[in-house]
């Protein structure tokens, strides 16, 4: 397959369309109070839409993103933002909580473009500097993710939270028929059977030891993320801070502070240094835990808890990403599915047991449960490093 040249337009471009598709996930969760309140569902049911969007998108993962290693990338991501638009827009005009719940977990399937655009990139990126270049586009992604719940919260004041909806699905067209312009086509690949592809995927988690170790260490670590964005809307909207939509939407950009462990994860991958990255990285998650929970009625607190737990998930994704696209460059799409398929059941189960937890003992009990995900990353990821400094003390 011959290789594609990205100039640093096309390279901007992918950067922000990952940003953009990415914010399907999120603008959801500032929202879930005037969700709840427009349905006139429990908090249980509101915060299973968090669940829902995040099991569509692990479903993505397993059954699109190994198309890539077929299909010529340009038209498979160009396919998914305008099918991604269509779900948003479907969604901003449903009033039964089924439908938009069936039509939640749509919008989790169809938001994965940015996992077909970061094998293509990685692709393209010269060896020494394939950390470095994930780093760039997971600036995009982490942006995507803050910034989405930013404007959601903002928007959804003056124009409602249905607005919402609509005008992202306006911004997912416009980027897709960009997209579609400028980014080059590819060689055509070797045809391989649909159920070898997708079953290739999980071959690859089977097989690999690394790449089991690091779907691990990124499912626990984005779980205990995402148990305190499943959660926080509700604890920020109650006693004794009261704040508006617009308001919990701000701590979007409190979580842009985390961009920066991005590129020094990125750096440190292309020098050889991801183990330490890692342990660093994961006491940062426990450290974000204890802050979170002790400074419960702290708003200054809780915003540097955010700030501490965005460095350290984006410290783990960018070691583990760095390494695993190094597993087998021929199947990068495949390994990035099996990993992001873990990366996401970790994030709905975090979701999922936060709300749980919310619900029977408010923030202490998303604090306790979110603190308990992050000690599964510390606590391998101390065992191994010490499993070989011990070994190369003996040898």
């Amino acid at each position: 397959m011959s290789k594609v040249t990205l100039s640093r337009g096309v390279a901007f471009l992918m950067t922000v369309a990952m940003g953009v598709i990415v914010a399907n996930l999120y603008y959801l969760q500032p929202l879930l109070h005037e969700v709840r309140a427009d349905f006139a569902i429990t908090t249980s049911q509101t915060s299973l839409l968090v669940t829902l969007i995040q099991v569509g998108y692990a479903a993505g993962l397993a059954l699109i993103v190994p198309l890539g290693d077929v299909i010529a990338r340009r038209r498979l991501i160009v396919a998914i933002f305008a099918i991604a638009a269509a779900g948003m827009g479907l969604a901003s005009w449903l009033h039964a909580y089924g439908l938009f719940a069936i039509v939640t977990t749509l919008v989790g399937l169809t938001s994965v473009a940015a996992q077909v655009i970061l094998p293509y990139a990685a692709d393209h990126a010269r060896e020494d500097e394939r950390g470095r270049v994930i780093a760039t586009l997971m600036t995009g992604l982490l942006s995507g993710a803050l910034l989405s719940r930013v404007a959601s919260g903002a928007l959804s004041e003056l124009i409602g939270w249905r607005g919402v909806y609509r005008c992202a699905a306006a911004l997912l067209v416009l980027v897709g028929v960009a997209l579609w312009r400028a980014l080059p086509d590819e060689a055509t690949r070797p045809h391989q059977p649909y159920r070898s592809l997708v079953l290739g995927s999980f071959t690859m988690l089977r097989d690999s030891l690394l790449l089991r170790q690091r779907a691990w260490l990124g499912a626990m670590a984005f779980g205990s993320f995402n148990a305190v964005w499943a959660t926080l809307a509700f604890h920020l909207a109650g006693r004794p801070f009261h704040y508006s939509a617009g308001v919990i939407g701000l701590f979007g950009l409190v979580g842009l502070a985390g961009i920066s462990m991005a590129n020094v994860a990125g750096r440190r991958a292309d020098q050889n240094k991801s183990r330490q990255t890692t342990v660093v990285a994961a006491t940062l998650l426990v450290a974000s835990f204890v802050i979170l929970w002790l400074g419960a009625s702290n708003i200054v607190a809780i915003a540097v808890g955010i700030v501490v737990l965005d460095m350290g998930v984006q410290g783990i994704q960018v070691t583990n990403q760095a390494l695993i696209y190094a597993i087998d460059p021929t199947k990068r799409s495949r390994i990035n599915s099996a990993y992001m398929v873990c990366f996401f059941v970790g994030a709905s189960l975090g979701s999922l047991g936060a709300g749980l937890a919310y619900a029977h003992w408010g923030w202490s009990g998303t604090c306790a449960y979110g603190l308990a995900l992050s000690l599964g990353v510390l606590i391998p990821t101390v065992r191994a490093r010490t499993a070989n400094v011990a070994t190369a003390s003996i040898s």
